[in-house]
């Protein structure tokens, strides 16, 4: 009988999302529920320790409606919130997000950079110069929503060669292409998060052809039960584990899960 492992440290989140009380927070419902309280309750039933949040109603509008608001509410509630680590959002269109940013990056419970040019809207094309040439002057951490086209993929790649010092998360580890960045960039990572970690081989394939090394747990405000046990009742070693658990992330945001 397959038992969960005990593990030497507890899970980081490195990718999830809550509704706030914004009159922009996304529909809920009895059977798809986004309430901070029922993430923080999954957390303590599965035992992770930290969330890396960005607002459900910062990253699902286009134009970039709600991004400012959204950034100063998290901003003022992580600070008061020992599990919450903040994903400060920019809309290449919302100035004040890039203001924010800059001054946010320099607390502890920042993170780094939240992207989400599918549900913003915009093209990698034209603002990817301006987003991470931001994010390449200050070294910062980029969690983006892939764009899940040959072309989305290849401008990914682009500009994770064109700005090294910056470090890219492409977020919902789900396909051939996500692996093939990882083992082609060094400054490229993935995160489990979301519905497409369900598929029966990809977190197994992923670590057999580009390593544990770059890849985050995260859940991207799906259950938290799901996802904790998709990875602690995988195939994989001990060892691969506990880097996609948390290790990795202790490596990359060190002082951050303290």
């Amino acid at each position: 009988m397959v038992q969960i492992p005990k593990f030497s440290h507890q899970p980081v989140d490195i990718h999830s999302h809550f509704n706030y009380g914004s009159e922009l927070d996304v529909a809920d419902s009895p059977i798809s529920c986004s309430d901070i309280d029922f993430i923080r309750q999954g957390y303590a039933r599965m035992g992770i320790a930290w969330g890396g949040i960005s607002t459900l109603a910062s990253v699902y509008h286009p134009d970039g409606a709600g991004v400012a608001e959204s950034n100063r509410w998290l901003y003022d509630f992580a600070a008061g919130e020992n599990w919450v680590r903040q994903w400060v959002v920019i809309d290449p269109r919302v100035e004040e997000s890039f203001q924010q940013a800059e001054m946010m990056l320099r607390s502890p419970k920042t993170l780094g950079i939240k992207l989400h040019p599918v549900f913003h809207q915009y093209e990698l094309a034209e603002y990817g110069d301006r987003l991470f040439g931001f994010a390449n002057d200050l070294g910062a951490v980029v969690l983006m929503h892939p764009v899940m086209t040959p072309e989305g993929m290849a401008q990914t790649a682009h500009f994770a060669d064109k700005y090294p010092k910056m470090k890219l998360i492409v977020a919902h580890l789900c396909s051939l292409e996500h692996i093939e960045l990882l083992k082609n960039h060094e400054n490229i990572y993935t995160d489990t998060s979301g519905s497409a970690s369900s598929l029966n081989n990809v977190l197994e394939y992923a670590v057999e052809a580009a390593g544990a090394e770059k890849i985050l747990f995260g859940t991207d405000g799906y259950s938290p039960e799901f996802q904790f046990g998709r990875v602690a009742l995988s195939r994989l070693t001990m060892e691969e584990k506990e880097n996609i658990l948390f290790k990795n992330a202790r490596r990359l945001f060190p002082g951050a899960f303290a």
